[in-house]
């Protein structure tokens, strides 16, 4: 994961509110005014914590009717704590090497599932319905994106759209799956090491 990215989510930790936020919203989801109540602060702090802590994916909001909804994110909890780990013990020795062969049942099944799925000009039939066949056909769309570019969101449809013209759908499915990192309109390819992993469906 990039160090900015590692920064950026300590220091959207890095307020005893914002972490007990978090804390409250491990038991499940909270209006901002539940949230202002149990924490002694105004709903307009709240708001501010919340926006600080969505920025790093780490709170859902929605709205419903005139209450805003908070809820944790729990996968991108996960998945930084698990980067920070991977940065700090990791050894040469355990590391992937992408130039090494992949086991040859996985690579047997990816080679499958592209041949089906993307036509000779390299165009996507359609989008996989199956999680682990939809996350492979992912995987080889997210590999072409440059590492550490920002991409606008007219450049992001752009670049799906050499591909399939459900842009949007696409573009969607990249976040949920933790292959693209979106902040403020603005989208960057996440590492390797937080994307959601085909090899280990059934």
């Amino acid at each position: 994961m990039q160090l900015d990215k590692i920064v950026s989510y300590h220091k959207a930790l890095a307020d005893p509110t914002r972490m007990r936020m978090l804390i409250l919203l491990s038991e499940g989801e909270l209006t901002g005014l539940a949230l202002a109540g149990k924490l002694c602060i105004s709903p307009a702090t709240v708001t501010h914590h919340a926006a600080k802590l969505r920025a790093v994916s780490l709170v859902n909001e929605r709205r419903e009717k005139n209450a805003i909804y908070f809820s944790l994110n729990h996968y991108f909890l996960q998945a930084y704590a698990s980067a920070m780990s991977q940065l700090i013990n990791q050894r040469a020795s355990e590391e992937p090497n992408e130039n090494e062969p992949m086991d040859e049942k996985n690579e047997r099944l990816k080679q499958s599932v592209l041949k089906n799925f993307m036509t000779a000009e390299g165009k996507l039939k359609h989008i996989p319905s199956q999680l682990k066949k939809k996350r492979i056909v992912l995987e080889y769309l997210a590999e072409k994106l440059e590492p550490g570019k920002s991409y606008t969101e007219k450049e992001i449809n752009r670049f799906i759209e050499q591909f399939h013209p459900d842009y949007a759908t696409i573009r969607r499915e990249f976040i949920m799956h933790a292959y693209l990192f979106r902040e403020q309109e603005i989208y960057e390819r996440n590492p390797r090491e937080m994307w959601e992993k085909w090899e280990t469906l059934s």
